[in-house]
């Protein structure tokens, strides 16, 4: 049965390759939207990972240590994310960020501000589906780590920003690498979310995703081609987790 599931997962994506256009492939990658795919992927990925990696530590550290009440449900919502479709994602952030959204409403008659159909919007997006990922892994860590070193800094005065930056957050940092990773991974291939709240137009919000669906109906070889590079990147980003990463987070 395990070989079963590894040919059911492995030929697939094997598949892929078995299809591939070599002959032209340098010309396909060398296209200019390929290119211009590639780089907002790029960009806005990084970004997203960044963000996510800004706002989501703290955000372990709080479901890890905090004790008040809801923090179950704080909790919940927190990764909600990670199971949601992808449409209902980009709705609910249409719904708070659009025009007339809870919060986008505010943004655009005060200053001026569209979020929708923008990078930055496939930025918010992005930071949206992926920031689970990473809370999730910093704060199994957090949780693990020895909290006698903590308790001891905190009676000899160490204010808790102190015991967070040199105690918790050095302990945690192969999880904070292995979460960022996650989550810029999580961000270069999403698009459900984000198609539908930034749309998809080439040179400004076309993602390596959203190129890749649309070029299945008109010219499938080139899809192909950027399937292929996106299996490439989340092949390399999970071996690298496995083989450095969580193995020095394990000893």
């Amino acid at each position: 049965m395990a070989i079963v599931a590894i040919l059911f997962v492995g030929i697939p994506l094997l598949s892929i390759f078995t299809r591939m256009p070599w002959s032209d492939l340098s010309a396909m990658i060398g296209q200019r939207s390929t290119r211009q795919a590639l780089f907002v992927s790029l960009e806005t990925s990084v970004i997203a990972a960044f963000v996510a990696t800004f706002l989501g530590v703290p955000l372990a550290w709080l479901l890890a240590r905090g004790s008040f009440p809801g923090l179950s449900l704080v909790r919940t919502i927190c990764i909600t994310p990670m199971v949601l479709p992808p449409v209902v994602g980009g709705i609910a952030l249409l719904t708070a960020f659009g025009r007339r959204g809870v919060l986008g409403r505010f943004l655009y008659d005060w200053w001026g501000i569209s979020l929708p159909f923008t990078k930055t919007a496939v930025v918010i997006a992005q930071v949206f589906v992926a920031m689970p990922f990473l809370v999730l892994a910093v704060e199994s860590s957090f949780r693990q780590s020895d909290q006698g070193l903590e308790d001891a800094a905190r009676t000899m005065g160490a204010s808790p920003l102190r015991i967070f930056f040199t105690i918790a957050l050095p302990a945690s940092r192969p999880a904070v690498i292995a979460g960022v990773a996650l989550a810029w991974a999580r961000s270069i291939g999403e698009f459900g979310a984000s198609i539908t709240f930034a749309g998809s137009f080439p040179g400004k919000t076309q993602t390596l995703p959203m190129a890749v669906y649309e070029l299945v109906a008109i010219d499938y070889r080139q899809s192909l081609v950027l399937s292929m590079v996106l299996i490439i990147v989340s092949i390399a980003v999970l071996a690298s987790m496995r083989d450095r990463w969580l193995t020095v987070g394990a000893r």
